[in-house]
């Protein structure tokens, strides 16, 4: 007998409101976490993105939660962007809609004397951003002292975005005796360092290792010439495939975004949005909101939109550009095939970014089915300013100008090393009949094991 949320023994106005949602029964993450959290102890949470690990932490926590008479915060949960900020506030302040919390979330981009005034009547539980958080906490405009409960979503994507000082600073400004709840997609080196300075043994708690794909996305792919090829094949999909009709397109930063998406609004004006971090705040959530309300076909984002985002329905995943990071295109493809649901994710593949899913593949230890390139599309020779080859002087001489006036000339042949610029960068193996995927994978797999 599968188990329900009723076994939690949840407080009733919880259960009314997973009722509401149509939330009857945990899933794996949230089940394996439950009776842990309740036990006090640390937690480090491993978990692939799309398994519901908000409300993995958030239940336990809300079931042992008290009213604090003092107003300050007993519970700080801390997520490495505004949007989390805005999307773990709307589900916290739906979970404790018949309770007496106080939930208020907070980041950086808005006035911070606007946001002192949010706790002039008190705070429970207090969501942010670790700058703003750390910010409001200098200024005395909150106190962290009695916090009882500290969670850390998306721990790794928090390091990796440098906020490692403001989180040690928040660690100092609270009592040592408090419970530590974190999560992560992935176990990185600078996800066990810190564990080992500030954590006391947390338990694991691990759904599946690093890179594990979700089963229920159907992964598939198109080889293309160049940038601009690419354009006119997503154009032809989206104009063949009645399906596609809650589609999230990756590239690998603003300025391809901008150049996609503004040629996708000439061929589907108004289907689309962009978001990345050169956009407004409220920018990106008006655009976040119409992409959730079905009012848009698709938005067009960079990374910022692959961690921990809850967006429902979502037909399909398209890696416009592939991540030169093999875990990020597990993220990418995790807004797809969520709550139990199937989903479609498709990658756009130059002759440049081959050695990339090579490195994807191998990492999920699945290979991504590729799909003959349709006749009926325009091959484009058109390349791209990222695309143009770099022109290279003959007999070029390297002279180091270092401190002082000096120079030293190139190492002799002898001394010389030979810098690859590691795996991204390399060039991909020759192409060799029915063996070229199988030897490139096996030779990744040996470096990675190095």
């Amino acid at each position: 007998m599968s188990t329900t949320f009723a076994d939690f023994d949840l407080p009733e106005k919880i259960l009314d409101v997973l009722a509401d949602l149509e939330l009857f029964e945990p899933t794996p993450i949230q089940e394996k976490s439950f009776k842990p959290i309740l036990s006090g102890r640390d937690i480090m949470g491993i978990a692939q993105t799309g398994t519901g690990k908000t409300l993995a932490y958030l239940l336990p926590v809300l079931k042992m939660w008290k009213y604090n008479k003092s107003g300050n915060p007993t519970v700080l949960v801390l997520v490495p962007t505004r949007e989390l900020v805005v999307q773990v506030s709307e589900i916290l302040e739906n979970l404790t809609q018949y309770l007496s919390a106080r939930v208020i979330g907070i980041y950086g981009g808005k006035n911070i004397n606007t946001q002192k005034l949010l706790f002039k009547d008190g705070c429970d539980i207090l969501v942010g951003t670790p700058g703003r958080v750390m910010d409001l906490a200098i200024d005395n405009a909150i106190s962290l002292k009695e916090v009882q409960k500290l969670i850390i979503d998306e721990f790794d994507e928090m390091l990796n975005l440098g906020f490692r000082p403001q989180l040690t600073h928040i660690f100092e400004m609270m009592k040592a005796k408090r419970q530590n709840i974190l999560f992560s997609a992935t176990m990185t080196e600078a996800v066990d360092d810190m564990l080992e300075e500030y954590f006391a043994n947390p338990i694991e708690i691990s759904l599946a290792k690093s890179g594990t794909p979700l089963e229920k996305i159907e992964q598939t792919g198109y080889r293309v010439v160049n940038f601009n090829t690419k354009i006119n094949l997503l154009k032809y999909l989206l104009e063949t495939n009645d399906d596609m009709s809650k589609v999230l397109i990756f590239t690998n930063n603003k300025r391809h975004a901008d150049l996609l998406f503004t040629k996708i609004d000439e061929f589907f004006p108004e289907d689309f949005d962009i978001i990345h971090s050169n956009k407004s705040q409220n920018y990106r959530l008006k655009a976040m909101k119409k992409f959730e309300d079905e009012e848009i076909r698709g938005l067009i984002t960079t990374d910022v939109m692959a961690r921990g985002l809850d967006i429902s329905n979502i037909t399909h995943v398209i890696n416009f550009e592939i991540s030169e990071v093999p875990e990020q295109y597990i993220h990418r493809i995790g807004r797809t095939g969520r709550a139990d649901k199937d989903g479609k994710s498709l990658a756009f593949i130059t002759e440049k970014e081959e050695p990339l899913l090579l490195e994807i593949e191998v990492l999920m230890d699945k290979e991504i089915t590729l799909l003959p390139f349709p006749e009926e599309v325009k091959i484009n020779p058109q390349k791209i300013a990222s695309e143009q080859e770099e022109v290279k002087m003959k007999n070029a001489h390297t002279v180091k100008i270092i401190e002082g006036g000096g120079a030293f000339h190139e190492k002799k042949d002898k001394n010389r090393k030979v810098n690859l610029g590691g795996p991204h960068k390399r060039n991909p193996p020759k192409n060799k009949p029915g063996s070229n995927r199988a030897q490139a994978k096996s030779r990744s797999k040996a470096k990675r094991k190095k």
